[in-house]
């Protein structure tokens, strides 16, 4: 922890040697001895690895660390301190690395400015310190974070003032799709944010920006500097990626994604990472060499397997997607998100019975983790689609049942938007009125969920030059991930409300070709869209065209589904 505060020194992470000992043959877990120990630092490419010892005198305590060259096994600095009782241990280690640090040739300036004392940025606690620690192993070393999520909350109640829990324990939530417990645990974080290094504040402040006030714009200032003052750590760069997933800019994503892997390439996130990036760019081959080449390196994550069953959804490749499926079967908490992906791929091709099944299991499997929020998102997404199909009584059910469960962000959205699309007034603009509320600086509830609740209920009442004025605001981050182009589906609808087909078509174009951006029901309407689109043009032989595409997706698709049935009574008057 003392040694992290150095912008000098180039750490490597616990994520790191779990994924070189895997390379080596061993365990992730494996203990450390001075042998295994430099053969990690040699393959990670590291210049000293860093031994420390501890021995009673008495009453008293020696701490000794020594930095030792992992090549010529010359030791490079050694420092001894001793503490009086045990509860000054701490104290005392913390000392020792500050002086240890100058040792190895870190400027006086820099060691003054990056030295928090160990008990003061992290806990006097030595039994919530080991509890965190521990934490951050399972996090680290197994990825197991129902784990990490008991021995952390343990540190918090060991030691309610200690900042870097809260802050790991909003990592874990995050990581579990529990983003009210997310935020929560980052608020708390961020009111104890004076107790903890100058690294940890700026990570802390730039999760605040980003997980509790949603100001994206503030969040990629905060990483900007973190990344300054911190130039070998690859968080920033990974985490500004993702803020531009969000924000539809995936150029720019994908740089910043392998700046990451330059600075720690043996991450399996970073490659899942890469893949994702690539993914998103429809570089779909790139995608899955970059899943290829982890694998070589015998890096995994269940992201990767999850990428894998997209990219064979996107070559209707049932065989590969069922194989991926299978292998996350009774996997805690990963098990719910393809079974989730499943209910989505059902959906697209308008198999609504199969698809409502797969739903309905994805959310027993999120309970069954202790994942709240998460089973309450899946019944949100459950809510739109029934909405958008044109089953009003269900999209109403599922509605109620996700807002009882949880009133996060995303799940107040959707529930909005599916209400708005049954042609609810009241309790969208109630919900809308909340997230406006809660959410004054978030970059997505203002610039994506609000412009569209507002474009659905102007559409409801019949109002189309209303709609298109509300999601022009929408507009520079439509194609983002989190967006799910429902303001470009919302926009299309409103243009053909308004006869304006041409520019209807446009829309529904944008969707067709950012089909990787959006596995979700409004992929396949837009097919059904642009045939309107068509028809309102005039363009009788492109109508004619493509009202078949859309019918030859859905040609598996369940005979009752409301517009299934509207499509084929379309298709049918224009023969």
């Amino acid at each position: 922890m003392q040694l992290e505060q150095s912008p000098f020194l180039d750490l490597v992470s616990e994520s790191k040697v779990s994924d070189t000992l895997k390379l080596m043959g061993r365990p992730a877990s494996e203990r450390l001895t001075p042998e295994v120990t430099r053969e990690i630092c040699q393959r990670a490419g590291s210049k000293a690895m860093l031994s420390g010892s501890i021995a009673g005198l008495g009453s008293q305590y020696v701490i000794g660390l020594k930095a030792v060259n992992c090549n010529s096994g010359e030791v490079l600095a050694e420092v001894q301190e001793q503490a009086a009782s045990k509860e000054e241990v701490l104290k005392a280690l913390g000392n020792a690395a500050v002086t240890l640090r100058g040792k190895l040739g870190e400027s006086l300036s820099s060691v003054q400015k990056y030295a928090t004392p160990l008990e003061e940025a992290t806990t006097t606690s030595l039994e919530a310190l080991q509890a965190y620690s521990l934490g951050n192993k399972a996090l680290g070393e197994r990825d197991d974070n129902p784990a990490a999520v008991a021995l952390t909350s343990r540190a918090i109640r060991l030691d309610p003032n200690f900042a870097l829990a809260y802050a790991q324990l909003a990592i874990i939530y995050r990581n579990l799709g529990e983003n009210t417990l997310a935020a929560e645990n980052t608020r708390k974080a961020y009111e104890l944010r004076e107790r903890v290094s100058e690294r940890e504040k700026l990570n802390i402040e730039a999760f605040y920006y980003q997980l509790v006030t949603g100001n994206l714009e503030k969040a990629r200032q905060a990483y900007e500097l973190w990344s300054q003052t911190y130039p070998r750590d690859p968080i920033p760069p990974t985490n500004l990626s993702g803020l531009d997933w969000v924000l539809g800019r995936y150029e720019k994503a994908l740089g910043e994604v392998l700046e990451a892997l330059r600075l720690e390439p043996t991450s399996g996130n970073n490659y899942e990472n890469i893949a994702v990036a690539y993914f998103l760019l429809n570089r779909l081959e790139e995608a899955r060499s970059t899943i290829e080449a982890a694998w070589t390196k015998k890096l995994d994550t269940p992201n990767l397997h999850l990428l894998l069953y997209s990219l064979a959804f996107l070559k209707s490749d049932t065989g590969a997607m069922a194989q991926q499926a299978a292998w996350a079967t009774g996997k805690a908490g990963i098990e719910d998100t393809f079974l989730s992906s499943e209910a989505e791929t059902a959906a697209y091709s308008g198999q609504l019975e199969k698809a409502r099944d797969f739903s309905r299991r994805a959310v027993a499997s999120a309970q069954h983790a202790g994942q709240k929020e998460t089973a309450a998102g899946y019944e949100a997404s459950s809510a739109l689609r029934e909405a958008l199909y044109g089953n009003e009584i269900e999209a109403r059910q599922l509605s109620a049942a996700a807002l009882g469960r949880s009133n996060g962000r995303d799940i107040e959205y959707k529930a909005a938007l599916a209400l708005a699309i049954t042609g609810d007034a009241a309790r969208p603009q109630a919900l809308a009125g909340d997230l406006r509320k809660r959410y004054p600086e978030d970059t997505i509830v203002q610039f994506q969920m609000l412009p569209g609740l507002e474009a659905q209920l102007a559409l409801s009442r019949r109002d189309d030059a209303k709609a298109i004025e509300a999601l022009q605001a929408a507009t520079p981050y439509e194609l983002g991930v989190s967006a799910g182009l429902y303001a470009v589906y919302l926009r299309g609808e409103a243009f053909l409300a308004a006869h304006e087909g041409s520019k209807a078509v446009g829309e529904f174009q944008k969707i067709i070709d950012h089909r990787v951006a959006v596995l979700n029901p409004v992929g396949a309407l837009a097919q059904l869209g642009l045939a309107r689109a068509y028809g309102l043009q005039g363009d009788r032989v492109k109508a004619k065209a493509a009202y078949p595409d859309f019918l030859a997706l859905w040609r598996e698709a369940d005979s009752g589904v409301p517009v299934l049935k509207i499509a084929k009574t379309e298709y049918a008057k224009l023969q």
